[in-house]
This record gives C-alpha cells, structure tokens and sequence, in this order.
C-alpha cells in the first residue's frame, strides 16, 4: 500500500465505526433518496463509463450499476476494508462492478477515460488542498464535456443546520470541512476545470445541509 492510500479518513472518522456505515447513513441521511436523487441527476446512457469517487461500502457505485445495467462503472475507495464490503455487496445485488484501491488526489487512470464522476459524502473528509488535488485529478480524467455529480455537506440553510454545522466541524475537524460547510465547493469545482457549476438544491439532514452540485469539464 503506498503513502497516499496509508493516509485517509475512515467512512466514519474511526476503524472500528465503519460496519456500523450502512445503518448510520440509511437511518440519518435517507441515503437510497439522495443517491437516487443523484443517479437522476447523473443521467447515465449505455455506453459510458463512471466513476464513484471514494465508493465506501459501495451502495452509490451499486445503485448506478443496477440503474444503467449498460454502463461502466467503476467504484473507487482509498480504505482496502471498506472495498471488501462493497464487493460483497454487488456480488448480493448481482451486478458488475470494477473495485479499485487507490487515493482520489492521484487517480490511477488514464486521462480522458470516464464520462461522468460521482461523489457521495466523501469531499468534506478531505482538506482544502486535498480537496484542490482530488478534484483536479478528477478533471483529468474525465472526457471533456464529461459531468461531475457531487452530493455532500454545504453551507447552512437553515438555523437548525448551522447549529449542527459548529458540531460537525469539532466531529470532523475544522480543516477538512471548512470549505464545504462555508460554501466554498463550487468554486473549488470551477478552479479545477469545470464550468457550468452549479448547486442544483439542498435538503435538510440531521447532520447539515446535503448539497447537491452539477458540473461540466471544460475542454482542455
């Protein structure tokens, strides 16, 4: 294992919280509606080839397989653990899914070689200049025109979220999610590349504001 993939932050910030992942997020966050959400605003086509960018136990990468059964997809996790869960988990649904290990700041891939990249409450675990590294990794590999689908934590919308933001940001630690929860990913987004940014809506959770951002690779 290198460097990059020794160095990240477990789905839930502790080894020992990631078999509980599934149930917390499905319990707090209406995880198969706000993944859903994001398949429709993804609009896949057979023929083209996706990303889920730090996949986790997989259901995102699962549920984009199963809803475009003529795509690629491709799921990828810096955690070699959480992989093993998301393998299990397309082996039960029964779809095809390439599992990669590898670090979202340096894609193992080849330049141009994806249509569309998603990325599901995995950018608020990283810094601002890991989030800068991830995301101009991300516009290299995808084919210009190609899209990136994000549904993460965002600015605040309402008091009750600002409220669970100041706890957020001491859960996750200030450095890592500041830039989300201050609003600052799209315009990381458009620095790395991308045009047509844009915050599509937001829901309220009981851990914050889940944005939902859309955005175009510009031609290189």
């Amino acid at each position: 294992m290198t460097a990059a993939t020794r160095s990240y932050v477990p789905a839930l910030s502790f080894d020992a919280l990631t078999p509980l992942y599934d149930a917390l997020i499905a319990l707090t966050m209406r995880e198969r509606a706000f993944k859903t959400r994001l398949i429709e605003q993804a609009r896949l086509t057979p023929g083209q080839r996706v990303l889920d960018l730090g996949c986790g136990t997989g259901t995102l990468a699962v549920m984009l397989a199963a809803a475009e059964p003529g795509a690629s997809v491709v799921g990828l996790d810096v955690d070699p653990r959480i992989l093993e869960v998301a393998r299990a988990k397309a082996a039960r649904a029964g779809v095809a899914v390439e599992w990669t290990l590898g670090s979202a700041a340096d894609l193992p891939f080849p330049s141009s070689s994806f249509d569309r990249v998603t990325s599901s409450l995995m950018l608020h675990h990283l810094t601002t200049p890991e989030k800068q590294a991830a995301l101009a990794s991300v516009r290299r590999v995808l084919r210009s025109d190609g899209e990136l689908h994000v549904a993460d934590f965002g600015r605040p919308h309402t008091v009750f979220t600002s409220i669970v933001a100041s706890v957020f940001r001491l859960f996750d630690g200030p450095e890592r999610t500041a830039a989300n929860l201050d609003g600052r990913l799209p315009s990381l987004i458009a620095d790395a590349g991308f045009v047509e940014v844009a915050e599509t809506e937001h829901w309220t959770t009981p851990f914050g504001t889940l944005a939902f951002v859309r955005a175009r690779a510009a031609e290189m």
